[in-house]
């Protein structure tokens, strides 16, 4: 019996998962977590073998919750589910340390067989989103203007920006104009959207 942790925040959308999957006779919903900050609470406190976490949840995401999670409990596996096909998720969490990426529309059965994989050690990737993964281009940005952007991306003005990385106001802003021009971005918003998308930040 695979023993698997369930972290969605939509509980209609939870509880039709966790039905489905204890119908499959070799899968056991043994813990649920509504919120991302509370997938390793729950996981030590049940120890299932996978934890099937949204990447998008309250509290922690689940980019966040996996990286918490490989650290406190290595042996309990991870498989994102997502609503948005997007390469820069993907990059993300198999670097956060989780062994399966799929889109949450996928069939039920589609799931549980991947589940079943990362419960076995392998990795259960979306093919689409493998695909384009590969063919996406790495980061044209420099560790500093990650940083830099991360920090735009948070809602931190350029004050604040150079006060957390020790730089000058006018050191930020050229960071952030080289970042939209290696974006090709129209502007400061429109760089964090293509970087994140991207898995840059």
């Amino acid at each position: 019996m695979i023993r698997v942790l369930l972290a969605e925040d939509h509980g209609v959308v939870r509880g039709a998962l966790v039905a489905l999957l204890n119908l499959t006779g070799d899968i056991k919903v043994v813990g649920e977590a509504a919120r991302g900050n509370r997938v390793v609470s729950q996981a030590l406190a049940t120890r299932p073998d996978v934890a099937v976490i949204d990447i998008e949840m309250p509290g922690l995401d689940g980019i966040g919750a996996t990286m918490r999670l490989r650290s406190a409990l290595p042996e309990c596996r991870v498989l994102i589910l997502t609503g948005m096909a997007q390469t820069g998720h993907l990059r993300r969490a198999l670097d956060a340390g989780a062994s399966g990426f799929m889109l949450k529309d996928a069939p039920t059965e589609r799931l549980a067989e991947s589940i079943r994989r990362v419960a076995a050690g392998e990795q259960a990737i979306d093919s689409g989103l493998a695909a384009a993964a590969v063919s996406s281009r790495v980061s044209p940005l420099t560790e500093r203007e990650a940083a830099v952007l991360s920090a735009v991306a948070s809602g931190a003005s350029t004050a604040e920006i150079a006060g957390q990385l020790c730089l000058s106001a006018a050191t930020v802003r050229n960071y952030i104009s080289a970042v939209i021009t290696k974006a090709g971005a129209r502007n400061r918003t429109d760089a964090v959207r293509i970087a994140a998308e991207s898995g840059w930040i």
